[in-house]
C-alpha cells in the first residue's frame, strides 16, 4: 500500500496521522482519507477538485505532475506527502 503523509502545517488545521492506502493513483490515495475526516477535502482540494495553489504534493520526492484530476500514478511502495506550498521572494 502506498504510504500518505500530511505536513504538520495541514496537520494544525485538521489532524490527520500518516497512513497506508489502498491507491494506484494521488486521486484515490487522498479519497481514502477523505472518507476518513471529510473536512480534509475543503482545505486540500479547490471547488473544482483540484489541488488548491498552496498546497503540493509530491510522490516518491517528485512533484504531482496533473494538480487538476490527481491522475499521477502511485504503486504500493509510493510515498505521497501533502505539504504546504512556499512562496514569496
Amino acid at each position: 500500500m502506498a504510504h500518505l503523509f500530511f505536513a504538520a502545517a495541514i496537520q494544525r488545521h485538521i489532524p490527520m496521522p500518516e497512513r497506508n492506502v489502498p491507491a494506484h493513483s494521488v486521486d484515490e490515495a487522498l479519497s481514502v482519507a477523505f472518507a476518513a475526516e471529510p473536512r480534509l477535502r475543503g482545505y486540500i482540494l479547490d471547488d473544482q477538485g483540484g489541488l488548491r495553489r498552496h498546497l503540493s504534493v509530491f510522490i516518491d520526492g517528485n512533484p504531482l505532475r496533473d494538480r487538476r484530476r490527481l491522475s499521477d500514478p502511485v504503486d504500493a511502495n509510493s510515498r505521497i506527502y501533502v505539504v504546504q506550498a512556499l512562496s514569496g521572494g
